[in-house]
């Protein structure tokens, strides 16, 4: 060895080795299990809530209030175990051919960041300021994170939206939302 050689600590040895190089080029040909894993959980989420939902045990005929979320939770699990044995056999899903778009290029974190903080402020805002104005901002900063730059048109777009899905919501569906400040006015 020579004297301006180090000796390669245990994570680069395993790291570069020949085994490091096919286990992630194995993962990144299949990685449409990691999809599969996804839908998995969320079946298994779905069908432990609908197992453990309390339910009023007279119910009238024979399809109860657990009966659609198990049917979608084995859906789920069906679909996911499928998946992995098709993308196990070799199966690839098919490659983005219709859509305008470049594959070669990087996410754009930048829209994903602003879409996550959106939801996140529409979540934290909901219950003090109500869904109409919370609605409205959600509308609003959505569209200028994908894009749209019309500071005249979008907030009326948006309140529109937020006022038109509130009054459809609570008073034509009979699901409440809340009003917030602007309870007694709509």
């Amino acid at each position: 060895m020579n004297s301006q050689e180090t000796p390669a600590t245990p994570t680069e040895q395993t790291s570069t080795g020949p085994g490091a190089a096919s286990r992630g080029s194995w993962l990144r040909e299949r990685s449409e299990l990691g999809v599969g894993v996804l839908l998995f959980a969320i079946g298994v989420l779905v069908l432990g809530d609908a197992l453990t939902m309390d339910v009023d045990i007279a119910q009238r005929g024979p399809v109860g209030p657990r009966t659609v979320p198990i049917a979608v939770g084995i859906g789920l699990l069906v679909i996911a175990v499928l998946l992995a044995v098709d993308v196990l056999r070799g199966g690839r899903g098919e490659a983005e051919s219709g859509e305008d778009i470049d594959l070669s290029e990087p996410s754009d974190w930048r829209t994903v960041l602003l879409l996550a903080g959106v939801f996140l402020g529409f979540a934290v805002l909901i219950g003090p300021l109500g869904f109409p104005i919370s609605g409205m901002l959600l509308f609003w900063g959505a569209a200028f994170a994908l894009g749209s730059r019309s500071f005249d048109r979008d907030p009326l777009i948006a309140a529109t939206l937020s006022l038109v899905t509130y009054y459809l919501f609570n008073n034509l569906l009979g699901v409440p939302l809340p009003g917030g400040p602007l309870m007694g006015v709509l």
